[in-house]
């Protein structure tokens, strides 16, 4: 094993022994050493889901009240009235056949695509390469929608994806290190509540098994359930 730096040994220290209350994990999240760039805030939650059922998959997006504190991406596949709206959303780029034909030359530098539903026949192809990044538009997540203008102003406005991984944990950006701490906890307390009112009725015993935040360069601090 690799000799721990100072940094994380110090850090460790700091990390508290037990769950905290919400407010309370915010604080002591924010008293670990700050670095030179504004960490991204991430939670993590750890569900009692089955992930090879696919009535328990959670996935979905939600807007958080603050925002994640970054500048999305946004890409969108539309035309016509569709094309203009998603353009005076503020996409950062609208098309068809040339986008297309730009993203299966490997180009990616996006965070969101967005379609329209009558453009998927033109998306559909590219999943091989959108896919394992996480980047096909789906409409579970929103992002297949004929109000393309709408989304867009969503994901601009901090709009979140989230899906389940193999384990059956959920994980988010939910703001910046250098938010307000009552910001956090407000994306925080949003985000919870809306994975907790998608509880799948098949879900045996506990749902929500642990919550944890953590910064990019910081420990986790486990939140009270």
């Amino acid at each position: 094993m690799g000799k721990k730096s100072k940094r994380y040994l110090a850090a460790i220290e700091k990390q508290p022994s037990a769950p905290l209350p919400l407010a309370e994990a915010v604080e002591a999240l924010k008293k670990f050493d700050a670095t030179k760039f504004d960490q991204t805030v991430e939670i993590h939650m750890r569900l009692g889901v089955d992930p090879n059922q696919a009535d328990q998959i959670i996935r979905g997006s939600l807007v958080l009240p603050h925002g994640i504190g970054k500048q999305q991406r946004v890409i969108v596949f539309a035309k016509g009235d569709a094309a203009k709206a998603a353009e005076e959303a503020g996409a950062d780029e609208v098309g068809q056949e040339d986008l297309a034909k730009k993203i299966k030359e490997g180009w990616t530098d996006f965070d969101v695509c967005i379609a329209s539903p009558d453009m998927m026949g033109l998306v559909g192809p590219l999943g091989r390469v959108l896919g394992p990044r996480g980047l096909m538009p789906s409409p579970r997540a929103g992002t297949v929608t004929p109000d393309v203008g709408k989304v867009v102003g969503e994901y601009k406005a901090g709009k979140v994806e989230f899906r389940n991984d193999k384990g059956g944990n959920v994980h988010a950006m939910v703001g910046k290190i250098s938010f307000d701490a009552e910001k956090l906890v407000d994306n925080l307390n949003a985000f919870i509540k809306h994975i907790d009112g998608l509880k799948p009725q098949t879900v045996k015993g506990t749902y929500v098994k642990g919550v944890a935040i953590c910064a990019t360069m910081t420990p986790s601090v486990r939140v009270v359930c």
